[in-house]
Parts: structure tokens; C-alpha cells; sequence
């Protein structure tokens, strides 16, 4: 028993020594796998995922759902000469670690490690930057255009799923592909079955029947010789057309791709390597714009992430045997706080509705949903529809709560100032995620939301200091007549100066401690710097005085002169670029009435911020309290 125990301990560490996945070290190794060992390969990238955003966090479900279409995209393309655009990025894992990330996919969404998302800053095989969902096929679209005028030749794909095909870009960029005189591949990647269901071997005869150049030459050659009958010849390629047409709806799945001029092949399953590979070599031949249809499973090869895949979808460190979060204390959120208390107002008030654009959950609005789903609306990755959807709901007299992200809301930005603002609608903008949000990095951190809206006239804008603030922002912008948004972190919602509070009053800030010379006014999450700013202060002999804005814009003038008069030094903090910001509001207002009083603007620079944990990147980028101290007692004694 011993004897076979050893020798059963070593065939595993050969195994494990000798893994598949070994083999690939660069771009294009995969090339040089067995096909009879795609499967196992597959297995592998699979169980490295897994292992690494149990550690990490990260996007899973997508990944593990695209594993054998991106080793099929791999197989077939020569990177990183051809191209592959990746619709919003949650599903890139695969391809980076096949294209030489292995060994530091450990250090995925870490930071200074591995983004997780693509990034032209990260490999040549990135071919674009993603994040944002409905932009990979205007990308791919612009390569395309690229590689015409320059007279080159690669293939350029773009990966799309069916959610992202909920935005609106994505159908203006299609429109545009239809006039496409040259190969262009765009994969539908469907993993809800939201558009057809498989019909076997007529869609196989189908793809291979359409992608034929025998047969679009004779196509071409019919039509040609029909349009020189003279008197009746473009009046029988009209009819015939229009019956074609309308058989073709019966029976062609993807005839919305069809109709724009596009042609259509699949449903293809996303899970058989050699199927999608015989289907992409077969689009490469095509002289136009391509959809492949490809049917996956998200959360393919993980069990609990097949059941519950968008609970996988991003998720914290988590368990690998049991699927569940690491273990950790339980907090309140803001977003809980939000949740319960917009249920709270569509009780007593039924003119209140919820609008979020695929942000439901994360937005906290389930529990708004299931209590009222009448007046609940999820409008799919639309953030310009939204908004606007939002106006129509406010100019009839209901009272709207669009809640999106910081990052997404800045692709409403002209339907907020045109729709909402130049009307003075009372929309209800609730900015999740407000700040630097950590390890989903560049494209996410929430720190342009307050110079956005700063710039627009008649919007107003409040950040509360604490869950307690938050409600009662909450309950002001219930009856506030105009447009009026209320950001707040991800995250723990904060106790801190809970024993402050005092009703929120249009335009005006809290006192939170009354001192002299130096006068700290924080916005939001960066209240909480002020205890410890105030504790390094005190020991250098300055008693200084506190205050919470509340209030982004409209600033609180009257407080501001006052405390000018009073104070040698006027510092701000914000959690937002200085550029357009709270800080330089004040700055500007205390220059235009010309008092003696200094003011500093504490902020994040004009500079976009990396993945990383989000108490890292506060004291890298200079919000940490003692950091902060110091610049203003060297600016006091200055």
C-alpha cells in the first residue's frame, strides 16, 4: 500500500510538473498543443483562474464562459499582428494568460500588477483598452478602416456579448460596419440564449453555403445578368429579393444582422474548439462584416458559478470548495442604506420609481424590485437612454431615482445637462461608487463625477459624511424640485461624527468643530480624514476648525465668508480631481471677493489611477491624514 501510495504521489507531481498549459509562454505557443489535449488545456486554464480570483477577486463567470472560444480565436490569429477587442474586458483572463501573463496573473487587479480588464499599457495583444461595454465594435470598425488605408493585412475581431448589445453604440458602430468592402469578424458572444436557440445542421449548411465564394459569385452573377433586362430587370431582383427576405425570416436565425447587411453564422457551440475554429477560418474569407453567433455557459467549469453566475460574476476572495466569500465581518453599506430607505419612500410616496442600467444589484434596488417591480425599470447597458427615460418619467409628474455608477454615469453626461438640467427636472442622480473604487482600476474609478456635474447649471450636489447624512439627503431630494445628485462610495457606510447631526438645509454646510487659523472643509468620504488631520494638528499647536461641505454645489457662500474673515488657511479635500472640482470652486469664490485668506485644494492630480486596494491607492495618491497634516502645517509656517 505504501509502495503504491508513493508511486501515486509521484505520478501527481510529474502531472502537476508537466501541466499543459506549461507549454505556453508567449503569444501564439498554443499552436504548438496537440489538439487531442484542448480539452485538458482548457481544464487547466480553467483551475488557474479560479485559483487566482479565489485569491484576488475578479471577474469570473465571463472568463470561465469564453475559455474555449478564446483558445479557438487563439488557434486561428497570429498575434498580436491581428486583432482582438474584447467588449467591456470582464472576460479577458483567458486571453491574457495565453498570451505570456501566466506567471504574473497572480498578481491580477493587484497593485502594480495585472490589470483586470485589457490595457495597451499591459501587451501588444491588448489591441484596445476596454472597461465600458458596447465600444468593441467602433474600435474593431476603426482597425478595420486603419488597416484599408494602409493597405495591410490582419484580422481583426471583436468579442461582444448579448448584454452589451443593449447599448445603443453598439447598433451605431453596426450600422456603420454594414458599408464594410473587407473582412471584419464580430463573435456574439450569447450566454443567456437571448437571441435564437440552435437549429442543428440547417445553421452548419447555412454558414458554409453563405461563406462560399462559388456561391456569392454566382449570386452576384445572377443579379448582374437580371439588371441588364431592359424595362423589368431591377423590378424582378426587387421581388425577388422581398420573397428571399421574407423566407429568410422564417427560417435564418439572426436576421437582424442579415437585414443591416451583415452576414450571419450560427448559433455555434462556444464550447466545441474545433467547430469554432472550422466557423472563424470561414469568416476570415468573407469580404465583409461577419457575426458569428456563439452560445457559451457562464461560469463553465466551476459548478457554483454555473448556478449563480451573476453572483460570480465580480466577485471578493472566496472559498474554492465551497463557493462562499472568504469569511468576513459583516458591514453596512451605502448602498444598504440606500436601498432601504428609497422602499421607505415608495411606501408612503407612489410616485417614486427606481431606474438603473444593469446595475440592480450593485446599486443595491433588488429590494426595491421585488416590493414594487411596477415601478422598478433595469434598462440594460443604456445610461443615455436612462437618463432621459428618467426626464419623461419627472415632466409627468413621478419621481425618479437613477441610480449608475460613477464611472457609467459619465456616458449621460449630454442627456443630463440637455434633458434633465436645461429643463430643471427633478431627477434624483444616485452616483454609486463615487471616488476611487480599488482593484477594477483605470476605467472605474469614480473620480470625474463632481467636475462633470460641477460644470452644469442648476444641478446640485451633495456627498454625505455618514450612513445617518445619506438618509437624510435622501429624504431633502424627495420633494427638492430640480435636478439634484448624491454620491457616496463603494463600500462601508461610516459612523464617524454620528452624534453631528443636524437637518440638511439646501446650499449650507456643518460645523462639525469650531477653531482658529486653519479651517479644513472635507466632502464626503473624506470626512474621515479629520480626525486624524485634527489629532496631528492639535499637537503642533493648532486647534483647528472642522467642517463637512454637504453641499458640492451649490457651495456654501455664507459660510465661506465667514470663515475667510476668521482663518489664515482654507483647506479643502475631495476625493475627486482637482481639475473642475469642489477645491477650485472655493478657490475661485474666495479670489472673486479678494480676502487675505490662503486656500489649499487637496485632491487627486489630473491623472487617471491603476488597480489596486482602495487604502493603498487613497495614501499613493495623497489622501492619507498624516500625509495631509503636513502639507498644512509646511503651508501655514510658509
Amino acid at each position: 500500500l505504501n509502495i503504491l501510495l508513493t508511486e501515486l504521489i509521484n505520478l501527481i507531481v510529474e502531472r502537476m510538473n508537466n501541466m499543459i498549459l506549461d507549454l505556453i509562454q508567449k503569444p501564439n505557443d498554443i499552436k504548438k498543443v496537440n489538439k487531442e489535449d484542448y480539452n485538458e488545456l482548457a481544464d487547466e486554464i480553467r483551475e488557474c483562474i479560479i485559483e487566482n480570483v479565489s485569491t484576488n477577486g475578479g471577474h469570473l463567470s465571463s472568463s470561465l464562459g469564453v475559455v474555449e472560444l478564446t483558445m479557438a480565436l487563439h488557434l486561428t490569429m497570429n498575434l498580436p499582428k491581428d486583432k482582438i477587442l474584447w467588449d467591456v474586458g470582464h472576460q479577458a483572463y483567458a486571453h491574457k494568460i495565453l498570451t505570456g501573463r501566466k506567471e504574473a496573473f497572480n498578481t491580477l487587479r493587484q497593485l502594480n500588477g495585472l490589470s483586470g480588464f485589457p490595457s495597451l499599457n499591459e501587451s501588444k495583444c491588448d489591441a484596445f483598452g476596454m472597461g465600458h461595454a458596447s465600444t468593441s465594435i467602433s474600435a474593431a470598425l476603426g482597425y478595420v478602416k486603419a488597416r484599408e488605408l494602409s493597405k495591410d493585412n490582419y484580422t481583426v475581431v471583436s468579442v461582444i456579448g448579448d448584454g452589451a448589445l443593449t447599448g445603443g453604440m453598439a447598433y451605431e458602430a453596426l450600422n456603420n460596419a454594414s458599408l464594410l468592402k473587407s473582412n471584419m469578424i464580430i463573435i456574439l458572444n450569447d450566454n443567456e440564449m437571448s437571441i435564437s436557440r440552435n437549429v442543428g445542421g440547417i445553421s452548419k449548411v447555412l454558414n458554409t453555403t453563405r461563406t462560399s465564394a462559388r456561391y456569392n459569385e454566382l449570386k452576384d452573377n445572377v443579379k448582374n445578368t437580371l439588371s441588364k433586362i431592359p424595362g423589368c430587370g431591377e423590378e424582378i431582383i426587387g421581388r425577388i429579393h422581398k420573397t428571399k427576405s421574407s423566407i429568410k425570416q422564417l427560417f435564418v436565425p439572426g436576421m437582424i444582422f442579415e437585414d443591416m447587411g451583415l452576414t450571419y453564422l450560427g448559433p455555434v457551440d462556444g464550447h466545441n474548439i474545433e467547430r469554432l475554429v472550422k466557423t472563424i477560418n470561414m469568416a476570415k474569407k468573407v469580404n465583409h462584416a461577419v457575426v458569428i453567433h456563439v452560445h457559451t455557459t457562464k461560469g463553465k467549469g466551476y459548478p457554483f458559478a454555473e448556478r449563480k453566475p451573476s453572483f460570480f460574476h465580480g466577485v471578493d476572495p472566496f472559498d474554492i470548495e465551497t463557493g462562499k466569500p472568504v469569511s468576513r465581518e459583516k458591514v453596512t453599506t451605502y448602498s444598504d442604506i440606500f436601498s432601504s430607505s428609497i422602499t421607505s419612500m415608495a411606501e408612503k410616496d407612489d410616485k417614486v420609481v427606481a431606474i438603473t442600467a444593469a446595475m440592480g444589484a450593485g446599486t443595491g434596488l433588488k429590494k426595491f424590485e421585488k416590493n414594487f417591480p411596477d415601478r422598478f425599470f433595469d434598462v440594460g447597458i443604456a445610461e443615455e437612454h436612462a437618463v432621459t427615460f428618467a426626464a419623461g418619467l419627472a415632466s409627468a409628474g413621478y419621481k425618479p431615482y437613477v441610480a449608475i455608477y460613477s464611472t457609467f454615469l459619465q456616458r449621460g453626461f449630454d442627456q443630463i445637462l440637455h434633458d434633465v438640467c436645461i429643463q430643471k427636472l427633478p431627477v434624483r442622480f444616485i452616483v454609486e461608487r463615487a471616488g476611487i473604487v480599488g482593484k477594477d482600476g483605470i476605467t472605474h474609478q469614480g473620480i470625474f463625477d463632481i467636475s462633470y456635474l460641477n460644470i452644469i447649471p442648476g444641478m446640485t450636489i451633495m456627498a454625505p459624511k455618514n450612513k445617518y447624512e445619506l438618509r437624510d439627503m435622501l429624504d431633502f431630494s424627495l420633494d427638492f424640485n430640480g435636478p439634484v445628485a448624491i454620491r457616496f462610495p463603494r463600500g462601508e457606510a461610516m459612523d464617524i461624527y454620528e452624534d453631528n447631526r443636524s437637518p440638511v438645509i439646501y446650499g449650507k454646510s456643518e460645523i462639525l468643530k469650531r477653531g482658529m487659523k486653519i479651517a479644513v472643509v472635507a466632502v464626503g468620504a473624506c470626512v474621515k480624514l479629520t480626525e486624524e488631520i485634527d489629532d496631528i494638528l492639535l499637537e503642533n499647536g493648532y486647534d483647528a476648525t472642522i467642517i463637512n461641505a454637504r453641499f458640492i454645489k451649490p457651495i456654501d457662500s455664507d459660510l465661506l465668508d465667514d470663515i475667510a474673515k476668521k482663518h489664515d488657511l482654507i483647506v479643502t479635500l475631495e476625493e475627486n480631481v482637482l481639475t473642475g472640482g469642489y477645491g477650485q470652486s472655493v478657490l475661485s469664490y474666495i479670489n472673486e471677493k479678494g480676502y487675505a485668506a490662503d486656500v489649499l485644494n487637496i485632491g487627486l492630480k489630473d491623472s487617471f489611477i491603476e488597480h489596486g486596494d482602495v487604502g493603498s491607492l487613497w495614501k499613493v495618491n495623497g489622501l492619507d491624514g498624516e500625509i495631509i497634516a503636513n502639507k498644512i502645517l509646511k503651508r501655514i509656517k510658509h
